[in-house]
């Protein structure tokens, strides 16, 4: 799996947009990266969003060497993973984004798949 160590402006901007569209519901997405950036969200048919979740339908997902992890809301604006989020983490991919009302760009955090916060940067 690559190491991801930024995601792209225009990404970023369709997450918190997606994010704020689905409010009060949770959006939820796959993250594609290429050499290291995120590029891309896949959304796999069937996913359940709700108050307090967004459920992936995961055997929806193609298989792709460029997924390396997930992208979901937190409509309160609280950016820390659940049990339920840290326990995703810890079986799927290598990095996971929670965004948060307001969506805006700094209402999102980075997380491992141990559940460590990370720091990634925005590029162009």
């Amino acid at each position: 799996m690559q190491r991801v160590e930024s995601i792209a402006k225009r990404t970023l901007r369709m997450i918190l947009e997606a994010s704020r569209d689905m409010h009060p519901l949770e959006f939820g997405a796959i993250l594609r990266a290429d050499s290291g950036t995120i590029t891309e969200l896949l959304l796999l048919p069937g996913t359940v969003s709700g108050e307090r979740h967004a459920i992936f339908q995961m055997h929806m997902l193609p298989p792709d060497f460029h997924v390396v992890g997930t992208v979901h809301s937190h409509p309160s604006g609280v950016c820390e993973p659940s049990d339920e989020d840290l326990a995703l983490f810890n079986k799927f991919g290598g990095i996971h984004l929670i965004v948060g009302a307001p969506y805006d760009g700094s209402s999102w955090a980075a997380w491992t798949n141990k559940g460590q916060r990370v720091s990634i940067k925005v590029v162009p």
